[in-house]
């Protein structure tokens, strides 16, 4: 026997034996394919279902971008002409963060628990830093933070700034 001829008995048995993996993976394909017709596919289409209904169940997802986008509103159409007045930010400070939480609850987050804060101060060139710290679960939880400056055209005429943070807490 040649060696061309051994090479090619060789090659001959590995061609053979990749024929029937080949064959048995089809076979097992097939099989699959048949179990799906007579009814084991019916849990994947039940999964599919119960996660449709489960998020039909627990509503809107916390978006950060369209909470931000609210809350940008509501400070343009509230604090658009307001000037610095001591007396007058608490009050407004309460009414914002009211008028934003029921913004918030009309989009569709039915099942967050909103927490909004609003601070208001007065723009003299100071820094200011803020921070927050929550313990949640950041699978389902978020936030959503603005910060609103109101530029006074009269240098003498107080000017202010408003920073909101919108906190959305999932109830189980």
């Amino acid at each position: 026997m040649g060696r061309g001829e051994e090479e090619e008995r060789k090659g001959g048995k590995s061609k053979k034996k990749r024929r029937e993996k080949d064959e048995e993976k089809d076979e097992r394909r097939r099989s699959k394919g048949d179990g799906e017709k007579n009814g084991e596919g019916e849990e994947e289409k039940r999964g599919k279902k119960d996660k449709e209904e489960e998020k039909r169940r627990w509503g809107k997802r916390f978006k950060a971008s369209t909470v931000k986008e609210c809350i940008r509103a509501v400070l343009k159409e509230k604090l658009a002409d307001v000037q610095y007045d001591p007396e007058a930010i608490p009050q407004l400070t309460k009414s914002l963060s009211e008028l934003i939480k029921d913004r918030l609850k009309e989009e569709g987050f039915e099942r967050y628990k909103m927490v909004v804060q609003v601070v208001i101060g007065e723009q003299r060139g100071e820094g200011v830093n803020m921070a927050a710290r929550c313990f949640w679960d950041a699978d389902t939880d978020s936030y959503a933070h603005d910060v609103f400056m109101n530029v006074s055209i009269d240098f003498y005429k107080d000017s202010l700034f408003c920073v909101v943070a919108a906190f959305g807490c999932f109830y189980y």
